[in-house]
């Protein structure tokens, strides 16, 4: 039996214009306090400790090998986005791929606030550029290949701790259906060349990065995700919605539930 891709709306509370007005208030009211929460928590993640960064990682580059610090551009500060792309899979985490439909509009503005961006996969540079150019994005992609990098980072596993039926992710020992999992890594780099690692988010924590859900969680259905086999199940690469922009149910896949596209599915932050 095909699973309903999306819901209906049952019963909506419809009321005249004035008491609307007075529960669009009311609710106001938790939405100024939610803002208040993320300033403070966004205050406090800034004030978490820095750990040095001793490893010198080399990372394959679309012109040469680049060091660590090459992927600074100059900049201070670089967030790693860890885009589930293994050395064996034919394409890139479509999840991930949600969260890199929104990158190459942040870019320049990134730059601007003294940031780089870099997304960061196992796959070899041939498979990824490939991948690239076909998704169409401009943004700085580099292979980690033959490096430690994921593993350091815990977004990539070992046979051998798949094999112990954990693994470490988002900073517990559990279970985890890929070779690869989705996160995000923050550095500095200081005057002098040390790098420091700041700060790393993993599973829910990279919702704030998905624009695309963000919109959704305004419209009347939400995300709409309650009745599917995993949240992101309905989701596609963007070159492969119907021409009709709508999932069909029929059309939902075994690719669509696979161990390879559990990107930013894991409920715990």
């Amino acid at each position: 039996m095909a699973t309903p891709v999306t819901s209906k709306i049952e019963n909506p509370r419809v009321t005249s214009p004035a008491p609307w007005l007075t529960a669009r208030k009311e609710f106001l009211k938790k939405e100024k306090e939610f803002t208040r929460m993320r300033d403070e928590l966004s205050r406090q993640r800034r004030e978490l400790p820095w750990e040095r960064v001793e490893k010198k990682y080399m990372f394959d580059a679309p012109d040469r090998k680049e060091a660590f610090a090459d992927l600074f551009e100059g900049r201070n500060q670089l967030i790693t986005y860890h885009f589930m792309f293994g050395p064996d899979w034919a394409e890139g985490c479509h999840g991930c791929s949600f969260l890199a439909d929104h990158f190459d509009g942040s870019v320049p503005h990134l730059k601007a606030r003294d940031v780089t961006l870099v997304a960061v996969s196992r796959a070899p540079l041939a498979q990824i550029e490939a991948f690239k150019k076909r998704m169409g994005w401009n943004f700085k992609w580099v292979s980690s290949y033959g490096t430690d990098f994921n593993y350091d980072y815990h977004v990539s596993f070992t046979k051998e701790e798949q094999a112990n039926g954990e693994v470490n992710y988002n900073y517990v020992s559990q279970k985890f259906p890929s070779e690869e999992g989705p996160g995000a890594s923050v550095f500095y780099k200081d005057a002098t060349g040390n790098i420091f690692h700041t700060y790393s988010t993993y599973g829910r924590g990279l919702d704030s990065f998905i624009g695309a859900y963000n919109f959704l969680d305004i419209a009347p259905k939400g995300r709409d995700e309650d009745g599917l086999p995993q949240p992101m199940a309905w989701l596609r690469h963007h070159d492969k919605y119907e021409k009709s922009e709508k999932v069909q149910a029929e059309k939902i896949s075994i690719e669509a539930t696979s161990s390879a596209d559990t990107c930013c599915s894991d409920e715990s932050h």
